[in-house]
């Protein structure tokens, strides 16, 4: 697979991609992308007709593009290195246990320092929304649970459909070089732990902001929400390995619709936690580096070598799940199909 490393080739990759992929995400989001048309006109006909102005795409954008500058220029490592850090060893004087697990986890320390800019940046809005609108509820940005169980089955076809691409690009050298994004990771399980523990909830706050707060703020653009949240979402991939930023347009699309769709971010947090655990996991693998240390200073050994295995297994799962859907589907279009069915003597 080294030829996908040739630049001549690589950047043309998503391409053919793309157009394999879009017929089918129309097909199975073309309903709902008919919908949010519909509901949008709909609220944009009542606010004329109450003579109206729907100023939340204005407060929405305004406070998305400050949270997304704040997060890129004091979330990043060089001001952590230059400002946080510091003021973590002054404080850390006068306490010589600080200093040593300031020491044993400097790196893990700016990375909960990206964790905490991102989670914090990402609820900043959700928070300071109802200074603003008053009468809308916290609960509309997809934080409603209602309806979930029936809709497993759509997280269960996304990771059918990730594990094969997964196993695909992590034989990649960009990707084992960049994930984990903490390199020490796999030092132990308590820096893996800790690690993933971070990732996993900005991950989550990550959908509140972009699958949740964008996209009802922008309700009266339709389906053009969706697209509206792709470009800075494809924008916070930059600096990630080329294929993961250019499926970022189609995890955007996807994650959006869903979000829509469901009426809630939990399908695609799982979706998207589940890929960076992967992800993770299967660099490590790559890499011959997968924890064995319980902890830095710990002589205790837990060994785990199946990481692949399970992806596998993950992907089994995944697949029954979505074949009891389908077979379900068919089993009630039968039954509906019959009771049409006119009766005879």
């Amino acid at each position: 697979m080294r030829w996908l490393e040739l630049p001549a080739v690589k950047w043309a990759i998503p391409l053919p991609l793309l157009l394999i992929v879009a017929p089918i995400i129309w097909r199975v989001f073309r309903g709902t992308w008919r919908q949010l048309d519909v509901e949008a006109l709909e609220w944009r006909r009542e606010l004329v007709g109450r003579g109206e102005v729907d100023y939340r795409p204005l407060v929405a954008l305004t406070m998305a593009a400050l949270v997304l500058i704040w997060q890129e220029y004091y979330g990043r490592g060089d001001f952590y290195q230059d400002t946080v850090r510091p003021a973590l060893d002054r404080w850390a004087m006068g306490h010589g246990r600080a200093r040593t697990w300031l020491s044993v986890y400097d790196e893990l320390g700016l990375r909960l320092w990206w964790g905490v800019t991102r989670i914090g940046g990402y609820l900043l809005p959700v928070f300071l929304w109802p200074l603003f609108f008053r009468r809308d509820h916290l609960a509309d940005f997809g934080l409603r649970a209602r309806g979930f169980r029936e809709h497993a089955w759509i997280y269960a076809f996304c990771v059918a459909v990730m594990v094969p691409i997964i196993l695909i690009v992590s034989r990649q050298r960009d990707f084992i070089s960049y994930y984990p994004m903490y390199k020490q990771a796999g030092r132990s399980w308590v820096d893996f732990g800790l690690w993933e523990l971070v990732y996993v909830g900005q991950f989550f706050t990550l959908e509140i902001f972009f699958r949740g707060f964008w996209l009802r703020a922008m309700r009266g653009f339709g389906a053009a929400a969706i697209w509206s949240m792709v470009v800075p979402y494809c924008m916070i991939h930059f600096g990630k390995p080329y294929l993961e930023a250019c499926g970022a347009m189609v995890a955007g699309v996807v994650l959006g619709s869903l979000a829509m769709y469901t009426r809630s971010i939990y399908a695609g947090f799982l979706v998207h936690s589940t890929v960076a655990i992967m992800n993770d996991g299967v660099s490590l693998y790559r890499a011959g580096r997968l924890p064995t240390l319980l902890s830095p200073h710990s002589t205790r050994h837990i060994t785990f070598l199946y990481w692949v295995p399970l992806l596998w297994s993950a992907w089994a799962l995944s697949l029954i799940v979505v074949a009891l859907k389908v077979w379900r589907v068919v089993q009630e279009r039968r039954v509906a199909g019959a009771s049409r069915a006119p009766a005879t003597d």
